[in-house]
């Protein structure tokens, strides 16, 4: 009878302190973020320009027809901006504005759905290697260790090359294919740690199952780092799509993005005398990176301020 009430006594100071836990981490976890935030203007501004930038573009794009916007018009060929064409005219005699409308939108899906799959991949992947170790971690890092010692970005463009026809969707799961071992290896370091903790410990010893540790005790410990590095990826992510749409091998030239505008500019004449073809494009990929990494500073910064509090 005194080891069963024991053990009764055990598993409800455990229950408690995870009750307590989970009163105390996410307002402070909340708190310190937004502390941070408000502490850092730019951060702040940032944010508050990446999520009007969104919510504009993806207002916008849905009135606008995709199909009007890439037809094209041989009798308006590189018009200069006007009351017509806000942005002027590309090589085609389509509408630059729309394009970059449309162009923005497709970037930043992808950019959200790169980071989303490869992300979620990533986690279950490095959490799993990381909280069961030995024999498991070793082969499962060893797998990690062969995609990423691959050239992604040569595998990338071939397999762009060798799929007919592709969309947003089916890029994106291209991209995720070969960009989700950073994170996987980074969320593995971080379960290894929290496998030795003491709430893990006792979660095992009072027979608990592994999914019910990894996902309602080990996960929501280091999601922290999780918030923070897909932040960072997205800036990452969206910088790569317009890298490989600029080069050729992004998405086809009747699906806009903000790499296929930024092309014309290998154009020389386009270069120095259309600069509303490619100059909007090329200054909001900047903004929008430099915005999301200030914001992923920030959350970087607060998830240490957090742990440091820990």
């Amino acid at each position: 009878m005194s080891e069963n009430h024991s053990h009764k006594d055990i598993e409800q100071q455990v229950s408690e302190q995870q009750k307590e836990q989970e009163v105390q981490k996410s307002p402070s976890g909340l708190r310190i973020f937004w502390r941070e935030i408000l502490k850092d203007k730019l951060a702040l501004i940032s944010l508050i320009f990446f999520v009007l930038v969104s919510m504009i573009v993806f207002g916008i794009s849905l009135i606008l027809d995709l199909d009007e916007v890439v037809k094209i018009d041989p009798f308006a060929i590189h018009q200069p901006p006007s009351d017509e064409f806000l942005l002027g005219t590309d090589k085609g005699g389509r509408d630059v504005f729309g394009q970059l409308i449309i162009g923005t939108r497709n970037s930043l899906a992808i950019g959200f759905l790169v980071t989303l799959i490869s992300g979620a991949f990533g986690i279950i992947f490095g959490v799993v290697s990381g909280y069961f170790g030995g024999h498991i971690d070793n082969f499962l890092m060893r797998i990690v260790d062969f995609f990423m010692v691959l050239p992604f970005i040569m595998i990338i463009i071939v397999f762009v090359t060798i799929v007919p026809r592709y969309s947003v969707w089916t890029f994106s799961l291209i991209m995720s294919a070969f960009i989700w071992m950073g994170i996987a290896r980074l969320i593995r370091s971080k379960a290894l740690q929290e496998r030795e903790l003491d709430y893990a410990q006792a979660s095992r010893t009072l027979g608990s199952s592994h999914t019910s540790i990894i996902f309602k005790q080990v996960l929501p410990n280091i999601t922290s780092l999780v918030v923070v590095t897909m932040t960072l990826n997205l800036a990452a992510n969206i910088g790569i799509e317009s890298g490989l749409s600029f080069l050729g091998f992004g998405l086809p030239e009747d699906t806009p993005s903000l790499g296929t505008l930024m092309s014309y500019a290998t154009n020389p004449t386009t270069l120095e005398e259309r600069w509303w073809i490619w100059a909007p494009a090329a200054a909001l990929i900047l903004v929008l990176m430099l915005a999301v990494r200030n914001v992923g500073e920030a959350l970087k910064r607060a998830a240490d301020a957090r742990q440091r509090r820990a």
